[in-house]
């Protein structure tokens, strides 16, 4: 029988989560749309373990969340003038803007792709992780590669018990379509994926 993952509430002191973190676990953790997986970016361990968990495809680069602008200034090697409205506009929240990444990002991250993409997430939860942590999180959805998104605590534990260390429970997520994704490394904001945000609002609103 496999080993339940510690579950945490929301409201929890998020110490063992913070722990487990920088110890290169990976957890469960509520964004504004689905439950995502986290791991520390910077440990490439980690980082193959999520991938491992997702049976993601290595080609595919992962998503990042983090605090504020200065947390994003580690994680990118360039804030164009380009997303700043779109920064400003719509962060934090459903918007995920690729960005050229850093050079000490390790590229399993950017899948070789030397581009990542960050948002500043509106989900309370996410945003106590990465303070607390003192570091971005990585923010791809609690799902295997093909399977829909986990909105509830049962669908994450259903996909990966016994393989993630800490579930955090804030009940049944919203859904909905996930974050809108953006790239802006041409200078030009090029839609990856439209989400929760219209490409359409995006386009009258802020280029």
């Amino acid at each position: 029988m496999k080993k339940r993952p510690l579950i945490l509430s929301q409201e929890d002191d998020l110490y063992e989560a913070v722990t487990v973190l920088r110890r290169g676990g990976v957890i469960a953790y509520p964004t504004e749309t689905f439950y995502g997986l986290a791991a520390d970016p910077f440990n490439a361990k980690a980082v193959e373990r999520v991938f491992a968990l997702k049976r993601r495809p290595a080609d595919k680069p992962l998503s990042l969340i983090v605090k504020d602008m200065a947390m994003l200034k580690r994680v990118v090697g360039d804030v164009p003038p380009v997303a700043v409205g779109l920064i400003r506009r719509y962060w934090p929240g459903p918007l995920t803007i690729v960005f050229e990444a850093a050079k000490d990002l390790p590229p399993v991250v950017t899948a070789g792709t030397c581009k990542i993409a960050v948002r500043i997430s509106s989900s309370p939860v996410a945003m106590r992780l990465v303070t607390e942590l003192g570091s971005p999180v990585t923010a791809t959805s609690a799902n295997p590669s093909g399977s829909p998104p986990a909105a509830t605590v049962r669908q994450v534990i259903d996909y990966f018990n016994g393989t993630i260390d800490i579930v955090i429970d804030a009940g049944e997520l919203p859904g909905r379509l996930g974050s809108t994704v953006v790239d802006v490394t041409g200078n030009l904001v090029t839609l990856v994926r439209e989400g929760e945000i219209p490409y359409s609002e995006l386009s009258e609103g802020s280029l």
